[in-house]
């Protein structure tokens, strides 16, 4: 399934090479089956993907899992952090310094009522309530957290995990 912004080219955040729009399209393709779909060249492909990878805009792989079916089992948390900007770093340094530690899966600088948004990963709620409360809260400038932990993932980057019974509409319940 294609991303909206990429079917749009006005919804396109930079001008986006056909080997990056085929990868963020979902499937894992190797060089000769790119260069099958796109019509260009093996070689072709490799340059692209070689510079995407040192232009630091391809920066990895990730398979998409459906943690409900993942052999581990894995607590996730959004957590919403206020902090105290730096006077010479802003919150570049702090946000930098969070970003950093094991636990943290993502970071990002929001607007509106907290400064970042900190995805992390746990082996179970204490771990999770404990890298907040011992580690996150205690570095200088964090002000407050405010932590909520994921129950169920319905979609994940664009896969929906529901169950076929899921997507059944239910008859509604009466008094």
């Amino acid at each position: 399934m294609l991303f909206a912004f990429l079917e749009n080219p006005a919804f396109t955040p930079f001008p986006m090479s056909s080997v990056l729009q085929l990868l963020l399209e979902g499937e894992r393709l190797d060089t000769a089956q790119m260069a099958q779909i796109l019509g260009l060249p093996e070689s072709e492909i490799d340059a692209e993907l070689t510079r995407l990878k040192v232009e630091e805009i391809l920066l990895g792989w990730r398979p998409v899992l459906n943690p409900e079916r993942a052999q581990e089992a894995v607590v996730r948390a959004v957590i919403e952090v206020k902090i105290s900007p730096e006077r010479d770093g802003g919150f570049d340094r702090l946000a930098s310094r969070i970003a950093r530690f094991d636990a943290v899966e993502s970071c990002y600088l929001m607007s509106g009522a907290y400064d970042l948004l900190v995805f992390a990963v746990g082996k179970d709620l204490r771990e999770v309530a404990t890298f907040v409360s011992e580690r996150l809260a205690s570095v200088e400038g964090v002000l407050s957290t405010a932590t909520h932990f994921m129950l169920r993932a319905y979609k994940e980057q664009g896969h929906l995990l529901l169950s076929p019974l899921d997507g059944e509409d239910k008859p509604a319940v009466s008094p």
